[in-house]
């Protein structure tokens, strides 16, 4: 099972191999035919760039990022928050779907890893779409919910945070999106751990983790403000459409 991926072809570690797939010559062959020919030159240089970060499996995969650079496109996305920025690969991909006049609201505590992706995405002509705020991304988000005017103001809204706090941003964010938004939630098949059983060796962080995991999709599976599609791509995305 690759619920640790310490197992993985080092070409994929490279990168942060989150496929789900059992099969690393299938998930090769998709990166291969649909995903790299069709990766916009800056993603590139910017996946290859945090490929020799230390925290590297902390990066969206590049199959992901084209799935929301073409989500974004079907739904006429223009005003979008991500919370967990990191070097910025996802934010990129999000950047150049938008309109010319599109913003992010990018919330991340650490200022310094995007900074490492900051110069790419200028040189891609789309930092101006971008509201880089650094902190923790609750008290910004209590102070949106409390100002009626952010109420429904945002089109798509990404997570891929710290994952014990995903259900508290589901409370506040589901207020901030729009009726017929969507919000994706990252990780939301954490490794494929979510199946293990209890006695299974997980690394530390993915076994404590795997806990909020369950709680999460629990929660979201039974929310009626929300309808879901949970997707194998990367490590697992949940989105979720509000309608009402």
């Amino acid at each position: 099972m690759a619920a640790t991926g310490e197992s993985q072809p080092a070409k994929h570690q490279e990168v942060g191999h989150k496929s789900l797939l059992q099969s690393d010559a299938l998930y090769q062959y998709i990166l291969e035919t649909s995903v790299y020919p069709r990766e916009p030159e800056a993603m590139k240089e910017l996946r290859e760039v945090t490929a020799k970060h230390p925290w590297n499996l902390m990066t969206t995969s590049a199959d992901e990022g084209q799935f929301l650079n073409l989500l974004l496109k079907l739904i006429n996305a223009k005003n979008t928050m991500e919370i967990g920025v990191y070097t910025g690969y996802s934010l990129l991909s999000t950047a150049l779907a938008l309109p010319e006049d599109g913003k992010i609201l990018a919330l991340d505590i650490n200022r310094d890893n995007y900074e490492i992706g900051l110069p790419i995405i200028e040189k891609a002509g789309v930092a101006h779409k971008i509201d880089f705020r650094e902190g923790p991304a609750l008290p910004l988000l209590d102070e949106m919910v409390d100002d009626v005017k952010f109420h429904g103001s945002f089109d798509f809204i990404f997570v891929d945070a710290d994952k014990d706090n995903y259900l508290n941003y589901h409370k506040r964010l589901i207020d901030l999106v729009k009726i017929g938004g969507v919000i994706g939630y990252d990780n939301t098949l954490w490794n494929g751990s979510l199946v293990a059983p209890p006695d299974a060796p997980l690394r530390k962080y993915v076994r404590y983790y795997r806990d909020f995991m369950l709680e999460l999709n629990k929660a979201l599976a039974v929310d009626p403000r929300v309808e879901i599609c949970q997707l194998p791509v990367g490590d697992g995305i949940t989105l979720c459409r509000r309608i009402n």
